[in-house]
């Protein structure tokens, strides 16, 4: 029964953990500044012959 309780616990530690630096990556990504994407030549002409 304690290796059970033990093992629940680190699992838990770990999710939580995994969880926090999850939410961080997150912030770090969505707080840099955006720069639209290129558009390729493909599209420039579809849109061209429309």
């Amino acid at each position: 029964m304690e290796r059970q309780k033990i093992t629940a616990i680190v699992t838990g530690a770990i999710s939580l953990v995994l969880g926090i630096l999850y939410l961080i990556v997150v912030q770090i990504l969505d707080s840099r500044e955006m720069i639209p994407a290129p558009i390729g030549m493909a599209v420039l002409n579809t849109l061209h012959h429309l």
